[in-house]
């Protein structure tokens, strides 16, 4: 939840501040280093994060990659950086000539806005073309979250990420082929369902008329998903309402009276030896005025029943079970010092 409320606030930064980032230094230091800050790693500390990180390839020297994280002395993800206005395009990328040569098995691709990690699930040492995994951090969703969740520092697996790597792939070019489909349905697509359910002769009128029809049908159904959703969280809504209504209503039925109010301030007078003033918590009912341990139910220090033609105060036991002493006025409080700095004892000492 941290990780998620911390990419919102630098989504929240980038918004604000993106139009006054001309230079692709800018966009490193106000948009890229506090992303790898948020994964938990110092980029103050040039052991934990090197900037210009520099490998030799072959007779070419002091190349440079803007940023790497270093683990246990090596390269765990090497980073490249562009301009927040620049398009993220890889095929000139500096990454593909440093992949093979680190030991690292990820490479980052951003803009400060679109984030493409890399990996080479295609071909062992050599950077895959496409990334298999991308996000927007101005249009974040949860999953994305999840999976920027396994970078972070404190649970970096390169065994893990790489295990699903490759389902990541798989399902964002399915999930690309299924729209593809949906917004203008190949012929194979419409064969799958019209055989099904046609007996006669595929003719090409037939086709046609099937390929509108399966359009129409996928168009349909994502309509009713979408709507049975907001259905249902709208209801959802109406039932928190109508709950709050209620405990509105009951809340609106208890008046607190100026003798519960005194009584309460003895219960403090006396706990005050035991307890500091903020812990001693009161909650008035319908049926009698609590006064709890921290504002915890499970934590009673007395009930006072002062409403009724006779006045209890209630007590607690070891088990927690309330035993009504009756009292004459509110003062009768006093004679029940003793039990009531035990009942402190109970709750201390659990």
């Amino acid at each position: 939840m941290e990780l998620s409320i911390q990419l919102k606030s630098l989504a929240d930064k980038i918004n604000l501040l993106k139009d006054k980032i001309e230079t692709e230094e800018s966009t490193k230091h106000a948009f890229v280093l506090p992303f790898i800050n948020i994964l938990g790693y110092d980029t103050f500390n040039p052991t934990e994060v090197v900037p210009e990180f520099t490998a030799d390839l072959g007779l070419k020297k002091g190349e440079k990659v803007d940023y790497a994280i270093i683990q246990n002395d090596e390269p765990i993800l090497i980073v490249e950086c562009k301009n927040w206005k620049e398009k993220l395009t890889v095929h000139n990328s500096q990454l593909f000539r440093y992949f093979h040569v680190t030991k690292t098995r990820f490479a980052l691709l951003t803009n400060g806005i679109q984030y493409q990690f890399f990996t080479d699930l295609d071909e062992k040492n050599k950077m895959d073309e496409k990334p298999f995994f991308e996000f927007d951090i101005s249009q974040l969703k949860d999953s994305a979250v999840n999976e920027i969740a396994k970078f972070h520092k404190s649970s970096f697996d390169v065994n893990k990420i790489l295990d699903n790597a490759s389902s990541l792939k798989f399902i964002k070019e399915i999930r690309k082929q299924i729209d593809a489909e949906i917004q203008n349905p190949s012929p194979e697509f419409v064969r799958l369902f019209a055989s099904k359910i046609y007996s006669g002769r595929l003719t090409e009128k037939v086709m046609e008329e099937f390929t509108e029809l399966v359009q129409k049908a996928f168009g349909q159904l994502i309509g009713e998903k979408i709507n049975e959703r907001l259905h249902f969280a709208l209801n959802k809504e109406v039932i928190i309402q109508e709950k709050d209504k209620i405990e509105e209503t009951e809340e609106s039925k208890i008046i607190t009276s100026e003798e519960e109010l005194d009584a309460y301030r003895i219960v403090v007078a006396i706990l005050r030896r035991k307890l500091h003033i903020q812990r001693i918590v009161h909650r008035d009912t319908q049926s009698y005025f609590g006064v709890l341990l921290d504002d915890n139910n499970r934590k009673p220090l007395c009930r006072l029943h002062l409403n009724g033609g006779k006045k209890y105060i209630g007590l607690f036991n070891s088990d927690k079970n309330e035993i009504r002493q009756p009292i004459q006025t509110i003062d009768d409080i006093y004679l029940f010092e003793k039990e009531l700095l035990e009942t402190v004892g109970l709750y201390e000492t659990e």
